[in-house]
């Protein structure tokens, strides 16, 4: 199990995993594979355990509390450069021409977008407790790979853009989907909202996006959420 992007919020990064260790066994259990990997630490949620970690040929033993969630806050390797880099697996290239690069672009917009929204509409399930891993500008920073890449700079500048996307055609009043929402119903109507009914509910909309800004950055800084 392999290593790559540790937010510096998490339990992973607190207990010194750094990026591209190999994380051979969870208390004593070989965990070669992922699937054995994620059995080890649901077994031991809440718990701390003794993670054995190759370092470029050292190995160290970290100790790691374990989510109720059964995670420790780390992503897998997300990258094909770095698995090929690692020999971990080995990727063919397709090249596009101009044209081609459009649909293709396209399709993989929309297979990210997809996965954003199944991802955002677990914040809101207090089972997964989601929302204790949201996080701000700081996580957002974070993520970007430590070595500069241009090809995963773009592509997670782009996720960004996706993100930032869905989230202003959300139907909060300040928000653009505020403003389709209010002419929507307009139409349906067939009457204007008085000025002062938009006027409270720009109000409220900027009091939602405020509230949210400072959660997300203070789970950042203070870790009100305690989940990672």
């Amino acid at each position: 199990m392999i290593a790559d992007l540790i937010p510096d919020t998490t339990n992973a990064y607190k207990s010194g995993l750094k990026r591209f260790d190999q994380i051979t066994t969870v208390d004593g259990i070989s965990t070669p594979f992922y699937e054995e990997f994620k059995k080890a630490l649901n077994a031991h949620k809440g718990q701390i355990v003794d993670l054995t970690v190759d370092r470029k040929g050292t190995v160290d033993t970290l100790h790691t509390l374990v989510t109720s969630e059964g995670t420790i806050g780390f992503y897998r390797v997300v990258f094909p450069d770095t698995m090929d880099s690692l020999g971990l697996i080995k990727f063919e290239k397709t090249q596009y021409s101009f044209f081609e690069s459009f649909p293709a672009g396209v399709k993989m917009a929309g297979e990210k977008l997809k996965s954003y929204v199944s991802q955002f509409r677990k914040i809101f399930s207090p089972k997964t407790e989601a929302y204790k891993t949201v996080g701000g500008f700081k996580a957002m920073g974070s993520v970007f790979p430590s070595m500069w890449d241009w090809q995963s700079f773009w592509m997670i500048t782009a996720f960004f853009s996706i993100a930032l996307a869905f989230m202003n055609i959300l139907p909060i009043p300040a928000l653009d989907g505020g403003h389709v929402l209010f002419t929507l119903l307009e139409m349906i109507t067939g009457r204007k909202p008085s000025q002062k009914v938009l006027e409270y509910a720009q109000v409220v909309g900027m009091i939602l996006i405020l509230a949210l800004v400072i959660y997300v950055n203070g789970n950042d800084w203070f870790g009100w959420g305690k989940g990672r």
